[in-house]
């Protein structure tokens, strides 16, 4: 039978040397490298006192955005949802009732939106897909579990707080030539 490559190798039966068979210089090789490490600057922290710089496109909690006079933007569309490649987006929508005006922008809402963080690869395609700039990826880093239960976050954990003064700003995420699109009084669609 003929190989279906040339890359093969012929492999010898060589015999070792005494210092081979001793393993001696090989262990020394390896000592040496770990004392070198010992000489090197640590590249570790200490987490909770100190913390890295974060690229300004860094992606990490997701939050849902609020229009100026406090209403959510979510209209529940689905294109959050289907944008996810990991399907970690689901959602409920249903009708405003008369007297929510003030706290939903469209006649549709998301009543249940969840996010399952851990299927979330943090790609950033649900933000891109939303046409209301209802959905930004923020700076805050997903806090550690030990449960399964408390990665799947809610209107609750997701939904910005009310007071302006709490609100998370995302416009460090945005490109200028986002920011300029969104100047352009034609194309101010979504306020």
């Amino acid at each position: 039978m003929q190989a279906l490559t040339n890359k093969s190798k012929m492999v010898s039966d060589k015999k070792m040397t005494f210092l081979e068979k001793i393993y001696l210089p090989a262990i020394v090789k390896g000592m040496i490298i770990t004392i070198k490490h010992f000489f090197r600057k640590k590249v570790t922290i200490n987490y909770p006192e100190e913390t890295r710089e974060f690229s300004k496109v860094y992606r990490g909690q997701h939050v849902l955005k609020r229009d100026e006079q406090g209403r959510e933007r979510c209209t529940a569309c689905g294109l959050c949802a289907v944008a996810c490649p990991a399907e970690a987006i689901t959602m409920v929508a249903a009708e405003r009732k008369p007297g929510e005006e003030n706290l939903y922008c469209e006649e549709k809402y998301a009543a249940v939106y969840e996010i399952n963080m851990l299927r979330c690869i943090f790609c950033g395609d649900c933000e891109e897909a939303c046409p209301k700039e209802a959905i930004f990826l923020t700076d805050r880093i997903v806090a550690s579990e030990y449960e399964r239960e408390p990665f799947i976050y809610g209107k609750d954990i997701l939904v910005e707080p009310l007071d302006p003064a709490k609100r998370i700003d995302v416009s460090a995420r945005q490109t200028e030539n986002v920011l300029k699109f969104k100047q352009n009084k034609r194309f101010a669609h979504n306020r």
